[in-house]
């Protein structure tokens, strides 16, 4: 299991869909400034935010350098504190540990917690497959869920749906799934916060397992920790007698006080708050049956492709990612496409340096991504670890275009140019061997300034997808080296 939405078309296609549906534009348009302008001002307010986003690369940095030490530590802390560690190569493995944990218990419902690992993994879809039912108690995920559709952004999944559509889904989708919504039920928010809130109570109170991700994990201690604004995420942490966690490997850091960082960044640079309203933290088990928390803990480490990502010395700083989404709300594109156009779980800018890593440019979809991207560089500005995501874009279209050397399930292989690109190519090698004859490029310069007015306006052949969304650059009448010859006399010109 991949993590592809199946059926979908690759960016190009799915965008230009996309941008012709005036109401998801709305929807993304008002959506993102929105957080946007809110962010701004909370992180206007840290007088150190370059310091502190300094130290969150270097934290990350640090951790992925040796993070095969850490693991093992993390693995030996958790296991101290009553909890288990399982390891999963990729997503088919992790998604039979799941349900194989679950029919221990005897249960067939379990209750959610957010999580990007298990959305990547497929894991609700899975569970489904072995009889065993999952409800989504974030109020997105829940809206998502519900309405049959797919998560369209990171932190806030049904971005794309208004309130009349909330309220509509609620009102024919809630009977199915538990408790139904209350009668001339209306789009005011209040009104569908309770009518989820009432639907999601009775799951809280009759689950006996709980499945969650992770923000963090800590080596030192072997806490795990959720943050969240709603309060879903704590009642699934501390009522379920099991909790099952699946997070990925690279969600760990060294000791407790690197926590210290993170909750500053994240929260102003996802929900722009001071501080997330749950920041919830837990160590192993409970022997008390009336105390919170789980008396049975399982922790699944997911790698499904993030060894590999590793391997990349310029691609492996997506990995340093900590989800808080900024990358998406200053995106011009992602507001424009929207987050299903991606054909992945982890949309915008951060999903396309990221997915086509973790499953490779095989296939149609993750070629398409690295080019998902103006490359105006808003995203790295507001990164709180500082992800270059410009450059993994780059690093990564040649990738597609070049193929080359990459590690892939833990082999390194050669990968073959993506289909679609030899006229790409050829053009490529035609300039550098211009460029590297002064001789050639002068002429060619001249002859292109004296048959300017026969150019057409659009390229001919596979230049035509370049320049239907673009203008062509108007030749000058006389190149640069003539003019510089005829104005200075050729002062200071190198031969």
């Amino acid at each position: 299991m991949s993590g592809t939405f199946v059926g979908m078309p690759a960016f190009p296609q799915a965008a230009r869909e996309a941008v012709g549906n005036p109401t998801l534009r709305g929807n993304l348009r008002h959506a993102t400034h929105t957080i946007r302008a809110k962010r701004a001002k909370a992180v206007a307010e840290v007088s150190d935010w370059a310091e502190l986003r300094e130290a969150g690369k270097r934290i990350k940095d640090h951790t992925l350098r040796h993070l095969d030490r850490y693991l093992v530590q993390l693995e030996e802390s958790v296991t101290a504190a009553g909890g288990i560690v399982h390891w999963a190569a990729d997503a088919d493995e992790a998604n039979r540990i799941v349900a194989r944990l679950v029919k221990e218990t005897g249960e067939s419902e379990v209750v959610k917690v957010k999580s990007m690992a298990t959305q990547e993994i497929g894991l609700n879809e899975a569970l489904e497959a072995e009889g065993i039912r999952a409800y989504e108690t974030d109020l997105a995920e829940l809206i998502v869920q519900l309405g049959k559709d797919r998560p369209s952004h990171i932190l806030v999944p049904a971005i794309h749906r208004n309130r009349g559509e909330i309220r509509d889904i609620f009102r024919s989708e809630m009977g199915e799934w538990g408790r139904p919504a209350p009668d001339g039920l209306t789009d005011t928010p209040a009104e569908l916060a309770e009518a989820a809130r009432l639907h999601l109570r009775e799951k809280f109170l009759r689950a006996k397992v709980g499945i969650s991700g992770a923000n963090f994990m800590v080596a030192e201690t072997g806490t795990l920790v959720v943050v969240e604004s709603e309060g879903n995420g704590r009642m699934c942490l501390t009522l379920p007698e099991t909790l099952i966690s699946v997070v990925g490997i690279e969600k760990i850091v060294p000791t407790w006080r690197d926590l210290e960082v993170f909750l500053q960044t994240l929260p102003r640079s996802s929900t722009a708050e001071r501080m997330n309203p749950y920041t919830s933290t837990w160590t192993g088990t409970t022997d008390s049956e009336t105390a919170d928390g789980p008396r049975t803990f399982h922790l699944v480490l997911l790698d499904n492709g993030r060894t590999d990502t590793l391997a990349d010395e310029v691609g492996r700083q997506a990995l340093r990612c900590i989800r808080c989404s900024a990358c998406l709300n200053v995106c011009p594109v992602y507001e424009r496409a929207g987050g299903h156009a991606y054909g992945s779980v982890y949309p915008g800018p951060i999903g396309a340096i990221l997915s086509p890593q973790l499953r490779g440019t095989a296939d149609d979809i993750d070629a398409s991504l690295p080019y998902a991207s103006s490359l105006c560089g808003a995203c790295y500005e507001v990164c709180p670890v500082a992800i270059d995501i410009p450059e993994v874009l780059v690093h990564l279209r040649e990738r597609v275009v070049e193929g080359g050397l990459v590690v892939r399930e833990g082999n390194k292989v050669v990968l073959r140019p993506a289909r679609g690109h030899a006229a790409e190519r050829a053009a490529m090698r035609a300039a550098r061997w211009a460029f590297a004859r002064p001789g050639a490029l002068r002429a060619g310069q001249r002859l292109a300034s004296r048959t300017r007015r026969l150019h057409p306006r659009t390229l001919p052949g596979p230049g035509r997808a370049w320049s239907g969304t673009r203008d062509l650059p108007a030749v000058p009448a006389e190149p640069f080296r003539d003019w510089w010859q005829r104005t200075h006399g050729g002062e200071g010109e190198t031969k």
